[in-house]
């Protein structure tokens, strides 16, 4: 049965629910349960949206109905058809839905509705019951063979185009699920559901599947533009705050200064050379022991003494936590017994063993979040810390058992990818009650809405390789795409990565060029080869890897670090026009052609070039010993190029020669002249 009541379009039918109810502009929100009543989670769809004035359209019988939202519109009939229509009525996505509709005797609408008089008797979702409790969910829709589909977060592959795909929704070290993308149709789609499970972007169907749920539940938006539909996206699941200025320059790091003395080292030889660096990085196992989320005074004796002579150089500190609490550190007893740590469903609760056995915080618990805040607020922030870094925040458990796992709010195999918005939301709340603005936090891992709280997702603990390079730039384009806009990588890679090796000198050369135009320049890495631990207890039992400050490279690298290193600091104003915009509208800071140039369609197949922002296009250098590579000039506009200024019509493919100390760069024409400018020092 088809009803409607109170705006929205119901079905009903062996026991399940079904609603579709506007949700934003031009969009609808669908959730069927077979519950009595829906579970009330909102999940992503966090932010506040205003009630929309529609009235859905049902048949005398109850045996179809529609409701039109803007420029979408859902059709539905009590055969289990379900399909989304734009306003030009052209169909965007329809249910997967195969049935013997004639012997039914629907009439001549319904079938219309059909894709197949099919006796599969396969309907578009379905709920089975699992041995105790929830539900496995499979949703499945029409697949379009033609068409092209971007987003979904961080996934280690170098191909942008998601299309033939299978994904698996769960985090993992580098692989962050963001469950929303665009699809060159017109439509956006946000699988609203934490659950661990999967999904197939196939020739033949697309199938979501959840491995323990109590209901469906998915956001579908309609637009003209990539850019209306981001933006509609970003209206209902929220943005980033404001980038602070000081973000958007040059971050120093590595794994790992050792000491008070090796920071302060490091950060006098910055000042000495007069480098521009704005972050530099204190990373793990500082503590001396995990959970105590403080610095071990043995190698870090005076933190406040430090961090003054940092903040009179201009520089910020950030410090890495982890939500790793030792069973022996002084608080895992405390935060087992009031149930702030992960619960496991069979065997001992230590979820991972790294220097010890540990359990990890339980960050969809709120008041595990305000008790850890408490901590860092007391041994870093209150110390003069300005940020910090949230590393293993899947969490990577030792064993990924999903099924093993419980949060406080469920299951991990039912909330599972909610753990880093929880993670992310802990210190954003804790930084803004103190009266911090525009915070922003390095996280590992990320899923839909987790901008909201300042997540600068990095892309985990990848190999230093082209490969890995190739790979960096797709996820930065996809997870732009999937409404995370601050994003960065380790330059170089993380592990692999040898300072005196010319073939890595020519990898970290062409990753620092890249990094140059990302949301965000960061330096990091697991250099070769390593240096001995300072000692045996504490914070000194890890060793460090080799040096990653620009002049650990050789002359002629640092030369040309040095040069876009300031190149970024000159760019700042640019940058922060868009950073802007990502905080005002979600607008992607990194994004591929198609995002600004959507009715030119060689753009929308362009998977190696990107744009930073509105204005610059980049083409970075993927390949080893790459002297040359083409780029392809985008229709609407004419292009200069920073080098040479040479101006060339869009819709050209041109070949242009990458010396080492290069990466190919336009600029529109009718941008400003003083963007153009800040190239020089390039030359």
């Amino acid at each position: 049965m088809i009803y409607q009541k109170d705006g929205y379009l119901y079905q009903q039918s062996d026991g399940e629910t079904m609603e579709i109810r506007p949700w934003g502009t031009n969009s609808f929100r669908v959730r069927s349960t077979r519950y009595p009543e829906f579970t009330g989670r909102k999940n992503a769809l966090t932010m506040p949206v205003k009630a929309a004035s529609v009235t859905p359209q049902v048949d005398e019988k109850g045996q179809s109905g529609q409701i039109t939202n803007g420029q979408i519109t859902a059709r539905l009939d009590v055969y289990g058809n379900l399909a989304f229509y734009n306003q030009q009525d052209k169909q965007l996505l329809q249910g997967y839905q195969r049935t013997r509709v004639n012997e039914m005797n629907p009439g001549k609408d319904a079938l219309k509705m059909a894709h197949f008089n099919s006796a599969l008797d396969l309907d578009w979702h379905e709920f089975k019951g699992n041995p105790g409790g929830d539900f496995g969910l499979k949703v499945r829709f029409e697949s379009d063979r033609q068409e092209k589909i971007f987003g979904m977060g961080q996934y280690q592959q170098d191909f942008l185009n998601l299309k033939n795909s299978k994904l698996e929704l769960a985090l993992r070290n580098s692989q962050a699920t963001v469950p929303f993308y665009i699809s060159s149709k017109g439509y956006g789609f946000l699988w609203n559901n934490p659950a661990i499970g999967d999904v197939t972007f196939a020739k033949n169907l697309t199938e979501w599947h959840a491995r323990a749920t109590k209901e469906l539940d998915f956001w579908i938006t309609a637009g003209e533009t990539p850019h209306a539909i981001e933006e509609q996206y970003a209206s209902v699941v929220g943005t980033v705050p404001m980038m602070p200025d000081y973000a958007m320059g040059y971050w120093q790091c590595k794994l790992r200064y050792q000491s008070q003395d090796e920071v302060l080292a490091a950060a006098r030889e910055f000042k000495r050379r007069k480098l521009p660096i704005s972050v530099i990085v204190i990373d793990f196992f500082h503590w001396p022991k995990s959970g105590e989320y403080k610095f071990d005074p043995v190698y870090w004796p005076n933190p406040k003494q430090m961090i003054d002579e940092l903040h009179e150089m201009g520089i910020k500190l950030m410090v890495s936590v982890w939500p790793t609490v030792d069973e022996t550190s002084s608080h895992y007893q405390e935060m087992r017994d009031k149930g702030y740590l992960v619960q496991t469903e069979r065997g001992v609760p230590i979820t991972m063993n790294f220097l010890g056995n540990n359990g990890f915080v339980d960050f969809t618990n709120p008041q595990a979040q305000k008790y850890l805040w408490k901590l860092l607020k007391k041994n870093y922030y209150d110390q003069g810390v300005d940020l910090f870094w949230l590393d293993e925040a899947e969490p990577e458990y030792s064993v990924y058992d999903y099924d093993n796992y419980r949060y406080h709010d469920g299951s991990v195999l039912q909330v599972g990818n909610r753990y880093p918005v929880g993670y992310s939301k802990a210190v954003f709340d804790g930084m803004t009650a103190t009266g911090e603005k525009n915070v922003i936090n390095l996280v590992r891992s990320a899923w839909a809405g987790s901008q909201r709280y300042g997540a600068l997702v990095w892309s985990g603990d990848i190999d230093s390789s082209f490969q890995a390079l190739r790979n960096q730039l797709c996820i930065g384009l996809n997870m732009g795409i999937a409404g995370i806009p601050w994003w960065t990588t380790d330059i170089g890679g993380f592990t692999g990565g040898d300072d005196n090796d010319p073939t890595f000198r020519q990898l970290v050369t062409r990753w620092f060029e890249f990094a140059t135009f990302c949301p965000v320049m960061r330096m990091h890495g697991d250099r070769e080869p390593h240096e001995k631990p300072l000692g045996t207890t504490g914070g000194g039992k890890m060793p460090t890897g080799a040096p990653t400050e620009p002049w650990a490279y050789g002359e002629e690298v640092y030369q040309i670090m040095q040069s876009y290193m300031q190149l970024r600091q000159n760019l700042k104003p640019y940058i922060k026009r868009q950073m802007q915009a990502a905080h005002e509208k979600g607008t992607p800071v990194i994004r591929p052609l198609f995002y600004d140039f959507d009715g030119d369609a060689q753009a929308w197949s362009v998977e190696d070039q990107y744009m930073f922002g509105d204005q610059l296009l980049v083409a970075p250098i993927l390949y080893q010993d790459e002297h040359q590579r083409e780029v392809y000039l985008p229709q609407g506009s004419d292009w200069i190029n920073v080098y040479s200024g040479e101006t060339t019509p869009g819709g050209t493919t041109l070949t242009v020669k990458t010396p080492l100390n290069q990466i190919p760069v336009f600029v529109k024409a009718t941008a400003d002249k003083s963007l153009l400018a800040t190239f020089k020092v390039l030359q």
